[in-house]
This record gives C-alpha cells, structure tokens and sequence, in this order.
C-alpha cells in the first residue's frame, strides 16, 4: 500500500500568519505556485492561495504592502497524515472537494504538501473517481 509519503512533495515553502499580501504574492511568482501553507511558529495556521489575496483582500480594497495573510487566509484547512495511505487521502480529497491537502508527520509538523497532481502523476489508479467527486457541485 502506498504512503503519500512516498508521493507528497517535501521541499515546500509557508508563510508565517504576520507576512504582508505583497511578499506572499512574490513568494508565490518567485515559485510559480498558487498556494502556501501558513503556519504560526511550526503549527500549521491556514493555507492561503493567489485566489485569497486577490478576491478576498485586493478586491475587497485591502493594501497588499499593510495586509496581513491571517487577514485572507483559509483557518479550516483540511490535512492528512504522511503515513496515511493514498487510497484514504484520495477519498479524503473527494469527500471534502479539495486539491491539495497539507502534510502533517506525527509530531503535528508540516512536511509536505499532496495535490490531486502529484496523485495523477504517481499514483494514477482511481484518479478519475476523486476528480469526479471534487468537481460535483453540492457534493
């Protein structure tokens, strides 16, 4: 049985709840990635996406050099287990119609980050059933 472990991606960058929109959306440019972990010392905070800063704190007429990302930030972020196999993290994935999920070791420290990508690319068996149910509206 196969452990995301195995499949997550480990060199991951977060943002502390305190960073300001603007350096969060360079860090995200500098990397080319949409998401980060937020975290408050090592505990994992939140998650924040480029769809946060910009519809919840530009849009909403927010500064980016003053705004903080605890001010955009999802708090109820969903998470699995490094040891948890892929099929739970699959079917975690499509019960709670997330992409990509933060990966917690069994000290509560994030480790990794496991997105339906990393899934599709390494563990392609029954993808098609989690992207269904990620994707159904009301779900």
């Amino acid at each position: 049985m196969t452990k995301i472990a195995d499949i997550m991606t480990r060199s991951i960058a977060v943002v502390q709840r305190d960073e300001t929109l603007q350096a969060t959306a360079q860090r995200m440019r500098d990397m080319d990635i949409g998401a980060l972990p937020v975290v408050d010392g090592k505990a994992l905070a939140g998650m924040v996406t480029d769809r946060d800063i910009t519809v919840r704190g530009v849009a909403e007429g927010m500064i980016p050099q003053e705004s903080l990302v605890s001010d955009v930030m999802t708090e109820d972020v969903r998470w699995c287990r490094d040891s948890d196999s892929v099929a739970d993290v699959m079917a975690q994935m499509g019960d709670e119609q997330v992409r990509r999920l933060a990966v917690l070791d069994a000290n509560d420290e994030i480790v990794g980050i496991v997105a339906l990508g990393d899934i599709a690319t390494r563990q392609s068996e029954h993808i098609d059933e989690t992207l269904r149910e990620i994707s159904t509206p009301g779900h």
